[in-house]
């Protein structure tokens, strides 16, 4: 190993080693994902709707940088 890559290894922060419950979030929110994903997927195109994510999802309609709640 060079001389700069064991100075840079000696002064580079160490990482905490993660606990079981925050690996098991991270391991359901991977899950969350890969579902998400999938249903996207599977879901039918829509032909002629507006552009970007399903605003039901998030609860209103943005155009123009106007929101407004349905």
């Amino acid at each position: 190993m060079s001389e700069k890559a064991e100075r840079n290894a000696e002064t580079a922060p160490r990482r905490k080693e993660l606990s079981a419950p925050a690996k098991r979030a991270l391991k359901e929110a991977e899950e969350r994902r890969r579902h998400y994903a999938a249903q996207e997927t599977q879901a039918p195109r829509e032909v002629g709707g507006r552009e970007g994510p399903d605003p039901a999802r998030y609860g209103d309609w943005e155009v123009k940088g106007i929101a407004s709640d349905f």
